[in-house]
């Protein structure tokens, strides 16, 4: 009998691929989603109470779909009504229609918001992502159904990645069983690794919620932690929580000289309502993505490429437009008001100003290019 029973969820085809050029696979992973209560109410269509978000995404929707799996940190559980933003959110079901239709593949759900709506809501997040065929990793409803879908093993291109998800964190609210949210833990966390290598996969990844808010640099407790572990067997790291961009370094495994690994301490906000003027903090009106690639040869494994790219997100208190929308980087600023240029301006400079003091390893990647004008 098999030590563990896991769940083994491919993406695409069934039959594996025997062409070396097919064996890889580009992951995308994007900061925080949040679902702040501006948001909402700019989504709401007065004339039925529904909500419309499918503006949101649209100028982001190709770089996302692009990639064979696209990974968000979903930091709003989807309690129910009634909906509310911040401090304890509950975001509506067309949030996550729409994150699903702009090509999310898998959503992070342990975060200090995970039990905003208590026992509750985590189970009908999990019921909601299920319904919309989303994947997803870090909270659960029961131990017996963590046992059996963690860590999450997805197989895409002939390569098996597991996905592990921890938070520092529920904001002091107590998890009431049997519903399960992964805390960092690092007995439990090495205990996950080794379950994770009987799972037989090409590649291990933890997304981790950490670290301080509204900070450019990641703490000595988060670095300590990435080191710890790396040398466990986690092969790349991407963190979330602060709201603001942390560094990205790619640097050569503790376990094997000829491997790199990325860590990403904080990819900050993909959208949300924050900003200058609400939050006094630089850069939380935008955040970054990160792209692995991976390849395998001859049974090997490794990362052959890496990249980041920026995202900024327009509000319409700001745009004058009736929702919130998240532009890559180099949109065509043409098509944006002056007051969102200046903004998009600032933000720019001031993340690449980190990035290229900070980055190691890693450079920036432009998906649209700005018009010839």
């Amino acid at each position: 009998m098999l030590p563990y029973i896991f769940t083994l969820l491919i993406l695409g085809s069934i039959y594996p691929q025997i062409s070396p050029a097919k064996d890889s696979v580009s992951i995308y992973f994007a900061g925080d989603l949040m679902q702040h209560g501006p948001q909402i109410r700019f989504a709401t269509n007065k004339e039925d109470g529904t909500f419309d978000y499918t503006e949101c995404f649209e100028a982001v929707k190709e770089q996302i779909s692009s990639a064979d799996i696209a990974v968000g940190n979903l930091e709003v559980p989807l309690g129910g009504k009634p909906y509310s933003g911040y401090p304890q959110f509950s975001a509506p079901d067309e949030y996550a229609l729409a994150i699903k239709d702009a090509g999310f593949d898998l959503l992070i759900t342990a975060n200090n918001h995970s039990l905003d709506r208590r026992k509750q809501g985590v189970n009908r997040t999990i019921d909601m992502l299920d319904s919309l065929n989303i994947l997803h990793v870090g909270t659960y409803k029961n131990d017996s159904l963590k046992s059996e879908s963690y860590p999450l093993l997805v197989e895409k291109n002939n390569i098996r990645i597991a996905f592990l998800a921890y938070t520092y964190g529920t904001n002091g609210i107590q998890i009431q069983p049997p519903c399960k949210v992964n805390l960092i833990d690092r007995e439990e966390i090495k205990k996950d690794v080794e379950k994770a290598k009987s799972m037989s996969p090409d590649v291990i990844i933890a997304c981790m919620h950490w670290g301080i808010e509204y900070q450019h640099y990641p703490q000595q407790t988060e670095k300590d932690l990435a080191k710890w572990m790396l040398e466990q067997g986690v092969d790349h790291i991407i963190g979330s929580h602060p709201h603001d961009i942390q560094p990205i370094e790619v640097i050569t495994s503790p376990n094997d000289s000829t491997k790199r690994s990325v860590v990403a301490y904080s990819l900050g906000n993909f959208i949300s309502n924050q900003s200058k003027a609400t939050t006094n903090r630089d850069n939380t009106d935008g955040g970054a993505s990160v792209t692995l690639k991976l390849s395998k040869k001859y049974g090997k494994t490794e990362l052959t490429d890496c990249y980041y790219s920026f995202n900024w997100v327009s509000r319409p208190q700001v745009s004058g437009n009736s929702n919130y929308k998240v532009y890559p980087a180099d949109y065509d600023t043409l098509k944006l008001n002056n007051s969102e240029r200046t903004l998009v301006e600032k933000f720019l400079k001031s993340a690449r100003k980190l990035y290229s003091n900070s980055n190691k390893g890693i450079n920036e990647h432009i998906f649209i290019k700005k018009s010839a004008k």
